[in-house]
């Protein structure tokens, strides 16, 4: 199958709902690297490049949203949600302004770029601020499908996109629902609960778990808030619900999971694949994915044990 990155899949949305012209990106000096070129490319006059100025940025958003534009400001995901809380929390999150911010290089995935880049707390950031609904797409055309909605969407979005490019899941017949998950293999013995890079993961763990007679459900759950409630419930009628991200284990999709299951009571065993709230080395996302144990192998181990306890 083709590999593309999820930011790939942003800059092509970004060139597709640009016939909107309502439609506004501004970015914080890394146009390259979060694929916004393209539309910087097609639309200039409706690009603004704000500099290392994420503060300054997420502000002239909010106020161009009030002047009826449809705002996609872009940085990475540690300089963007870092930097920047106040600015979102007060003009954007609480003044329900029609913002989308979009958060590139996030998590151990970024590798090389080392702790002070692998953002890993943002996710737990925005999920905790009120109208902020928080996304994290699977592949490229999820991301590129998110872009689409996030046009028709009114209202305040953070979405986490990654640098590695994966294999591409998703055809161009799908469509992107908000709070709903999408099931991508099906089993009984156990259930895995994964967004972004950690769905790839999470397929080949499964493959793993197969040839062992262990057959295992896959679920992306790239709309983290709001969250399909549903799906974990069905969920945790396997026994067993493992929950997989590139984020610290506080705080991101785990602990959203995990809310759903104590706010209903379900019973099922469960654990989350992450980041053990520790600041990692520089690395290969390979690398640090298995040092760390979040690559697949981990992942297959969870459930093995979860299984077996």
């Amino acid at each position: 199958m083709a590999k593309a990155a999820t930011r790939d899949g942003y800059g092509s949305g970004l060139v597709k709902v640009g016939s909107n012209k309502n439609v506004v990106v501004l970015d914080a000096g890394v146009s390259d690297s979060t694929r916004t070129n393209k539309f910087q490319e097609k639309y200039p006059e409706r690009f603004f490049n704000m500099g290392i100025s994420e503060q300054d940025m997420v502000g002239t958003a909010a106020g161009l949203a009030k002047c009826g534009k449809i705002v996609f400001a872009t940085s990475f995901a540690e300089f963007l949600m870092g930097r920047t809380q106040d600015h979102q929390l007060v003009s954007v999150a609480y003044s329900e302004s029609n913002v989308k911010l979009i958060a590139t290089h996030t998590g151990l995935a970024v590798g090389e770029d080392g702790p002070t880049a692998q953002a890993q707390n943002d996710v737990g950031m925005a999920r905790a601020m009120p109208t902020m609904i928080v996304v994290e797409p699977a592949d490229a055309v999820e991301a590129e499908k998110v872009v689409e909605f996030l046009v028709s969407h009114k209202g305040p979005a953070y979405v986490r996109l990654g640098r590695p490019e994966v294999e591409t899941i998703y055809d161009d017949s799908y469509a992107f629902e908000l709070g709903q998950a999408t099931k991508l293999m099906d089993g009984n013995a156990a259930a895995i609960i994964a967004s972004g890079i950690m769905v790839q993961e999470s397929l080949k763990a499964a493959e793993m778990l197969k040839q062992e007679n262990t057959e295992v459900a896959v679920i992306n759950m790239s709309s983290i808030k709001p969250i399909d409630k549903e799906a974990i419930r069905q969920a945790a009628q396997t026994g067993t619900i493992i929950a997989c991200q590139d984020h610290n284990i506080y705080g991101g999709l785990g602990s959203a999971v995990a809310e759903v299951i104590a706010a209903e009571s379900l019973n099922c065993r469960f654990g989350i694949v992450g980041i053990k709230d520790q600041f990692a080395e520089s690395g290969s996302q390979e690398e640090l994915f298995k040092k760390y144990g979040m690559d697949a192998e981990a992942i297959a181990n969870a459930v093995r044990k979860a299984v077996s306890g």
